[in-house]
């Protein structure tokens, strides 16, 4: 009965609208005034005015899955299964990570402590999830993904199969490449 566009963007955004709600409700609580609601109101607003702020950039981080495969994020270990590209890492393991723009698609290029690569689609099923990973990384601020993602859009409107490559370092773990074997 819902158009599926409606349908991906209340998706897309439900979370930040139930964060807008539990605002709404903890400052509704505060105005009845009191001893005990008014320092609860301010808390619960507080604490959904900070859940909306990370919804907000969790709702931008997500889009629609439109490249193949499907990433799995289970036990700190990130796996993308694709028949060719597919791999694993674990996040403990992970050196460095890049943003990378290719022909107009951009991909996460994640490389372990030992060098081994692999690329991630932004738009690949299940890509959402990288963002509540990679924002537990030493050093990452969700803010940092969200910029990274608006500063670096990918060139729209070229067909030719001429290579344009732009890459934007992420996030780099200090001592990185020096691994004791």
């Amino acid at each position: 009965m819902i158009r599926p566009t409606v349908r991906a963007f209340l998706s897309r955004w439900a979370e930040v609208g139930a964060a807008l709600l539990a605002l709404a409700l903890g400052l509704w609580t505060a105005s009845l005034g009191g001893l005990v609601l008014i320092p609860f109101g301010l808390a619960l607003a507080a604490a959904a005015g900070g859940w909306a702020l990370l919804a907000l950039r969790r709702a931008r981080f997500r889009g629609d899955p439109g490249a193949p495969g499907l990433v799995e994020l289970d036990e700190a270990r990130l796996r993308y299964l694709h028949p060719k590209l597919g791999g694993e890492i674990a996040l403990h393991d992970l050196a460095e990570l890049r943003l990378v723009s290719l022909r107009g698609r951009q991909v996460w290029h994640l490389q372990d402590l030992s060098g081994r690569a692999l690329l991630i689609p932004l738009d690949a099923a299940g890509a959402a999830d990288l963002f509540d990973a990679f924002a537990a990384l030493p050093g990452l601020s969700s803010h940092d993904l969200v910029a990274a993602l608006a500063g670096s859009a990918a060139p729209t409107g070229s067909t030719l199969p001429a290579v344009s490559l732009r890459q934007v370092t992420v996030w780099r773990r200090s001592g990185s490449g020096l691994r004791r074997v």
